[in-house]
């Protein structure tokens, strides 16, 4: 059988990791990238005899992207500390480890994602394919600054079994994203050279409600929905409201 490294970024992360660690024990290597955590988060991972290597964070892709390489093993498997593996995802991917195919260099697999502690299969919320398990020297993170998939040359096996994500335990952590991530959201679409239009400012957040709630049936799931269909309409409000705030601190707009 291949052997395998499990990477974990973290960052602050101790009132979380544990169910994540669980369920990766049986891994041949736990790498965990820490971005100078100042809580028991390394203490935990110890625990569980996780390899540690702490680097200021630079951005999720370039984070992982400079870890990767000092993975010890072939085949790697990044997972956060608000995921955990069903069972069964385990033994799909110790039945592939154990005569992986040549032309394969990686693989992907659904995501159940855990909304105030119910799994929602509405709002594009499922399957959610992710894919996580590559080969370390030929997987790499996309060059963006949110929402970064890795990148292969090769086929990509898709697997059956879910990785459980638990993104949602409450409505304060949420909603705490969006400040962040609304940024990295804006500096992308920069990148992209994509510039603030008060058209798309005023139209895509009631577009975005109206999608998520009634095209992919976010009223079917309740408050539940609803809070999230609302979600999405704020960050992109806030999203290319701080387009504008870029272009106007850069001097492109007055």
């Amino acid at each position: 059988m291949e052997k395998l490294t499990v990477l974990i970024p973290t960052y602050n992360n101790e009132s979380i990791i544990r169910n994540c660690l669980e369920s990766v024990k049986w891994a041949d290597e736990i790498l965990v990238c820490d971005s100078y955590s100042t809580d028991r988060t390394l203490e935990i991972a110890r625990e569980f005899g996780a390899r540690i290597l702490q680097h200021e964070y630079i951005g999720p892709a370039k984070q992982k992207n400079w870890v990767i390489p000092q993975c010890k093993y072939e085949w790697v498997l990044s997972i956060d500390t608000d995921e955990c593996l069903e069972g069964k995802l385990k033994e799909a991917i110790q039945e592939f480890l154990s005569a992986p195919s040549q032309h394969i260099d990686a693989c992907c697999m659904p995501r159940k994602n855990i909304i105030l502690d119910q799994w929602l299969t509405v709002l594009c919320l499922w399957p959610d394919y992710t894919t996580r398990l590559f080969r370390r020297d030929i997987g790499r993170y996309e060059n963006k600054e949110v929402h970064e998939d890795i990148h292969v040359p090769g086929s990509v096996k898709t697997f059956q079994h879910a990785i459980i994500h638990h993104g949602t335990p409450s409505l304060s952590k949420q909603i705490g994203y969006l400040d962040r991530y609304t940024r990295y959201q804006a500096d992308e679409f920069v990148k992209q050279g994509r510039r603030f239009s008060w058209q798309r400012f005023l139209l895509r957040p009631p577009a975005a409600f109206l999608y998520y709630f009634f095209w992919k049936k976010g009223f079917t799931a309740g408050f539940r929905g609803f809070f999230l269909a609302a979600h999405f309409a704020i960050y992109s409000f806030y999203t290319h409201a701080k387009l504008w705030e870029i272009e106007w601190q850069t001097g492109k707009r007055h």
